[in-house]
């Protein structure tokens, strides 16, 4: 077999189980992990597979630039975005992660819903203007331009006096290996600090990030306590989470 053959092959298998094994692809097409080690770096380096230690994972596809994510999926996001608003109660203190799903959740809050939002967003800060009975506190630090949100040590050092009812996460991939990951490495700790400061966190997916991943962890699925989707997870991640304690709306 060629090697893009068996390179279409395991993406096939990727596609179907979700995670593929070096040792295992090695014995299924008879050469060796040398081979099949090859094979994932050419195909991690055009960006059809993450690579993680011993194999790989689905890549996300939710890392494309972020005017180029707003126009992804706005129905599905929609969807997610009217859930999530649900959640929300008079008088909490919420976190709103930056995000193009969350930029739809804050056009669908009740013009009367008196609450206080804690942002590292800007572009959240800016959309919650016109909403007068909501209380907007901003931290600031180091521009992260491809999500619109500031990270680094400024930010971590902000949260750290923050006790929140819940934050609503973006993440780019749920794995129920890999976890909840997402494409940068100071987001990825920002996200977690987040998450920290809550006493609820609940992570907002669409339908392509489901059994995916990205380069950098944010933690463990047990890191939510509720998880938002626009369509069912398979059997196997239903089992996952029910072990968990995560609920699924």
């Amino acid at each position: 077999m060629l090697s893009s053959q068996r390179k279409q092959h395991i993406l096939a298998i990727l596609s179907e189980e979700k995670q593929v094994m070096s040792s295992e692809l090695s014995q299924r097409f008879a050469v060796s992990e040398d081979s099949i080690r090859r094979d994932l770096r050419e195909l991690a380096a055009e960006g059809l597979l993450q690579r993680v230690h011993g194999g790989a994972l689905p890549v996300s596809a939710a890392i494309a630039p972020f005017e180029t994510r707003k126009s992804v999926q706005i129905s599905s996001k929609r969807l997610i975005a009217q859930k999530a608003v649900q959640l929300i109660q008079p008088g909490q203190v919420v976190i709103i992660d930056g995000g193009t799903t969350t930029a739809e959740m804050v056009k669908l809050l009740p013009p009367d819903l008196a609450f206080t939002v804690v942002t590292h967003s800007p572009s959240i800060a800016v959309a919650l203007v016109d909403y007068p009975q909501v209380d907007v506190i901003m931290i600031g630090g180091l521009l992260y331009r491809h999500s619109v949100v500031a990270v680094g040590a400024a930010v971590l050092e902000g949260i750290a006096r923050i006790n929140a009812d819940l934050f609503f996460m973006g993440v780019t991939g749920v794995h129920k290996t890999a976890g909840l990951t997402t494409g940068n490495y100071e987001e990825a700790g920002v996200k977690r600090a987040l998450s920290a400061r809550a006493a609820e966190t609940v992570v907002m997916v669409s339908n392509e990030k489901l059994n995916s991943a990205s380069a950098f962890a944010i933690g463990e699925l047990s890191l939510a306590s509720t998880l938002i989707v626009d369509a069912q997870p398979d059997d196997e991640m239903c089992q996952l989470l029910r072990k968990k304690h995560i609920t699924v709306l």
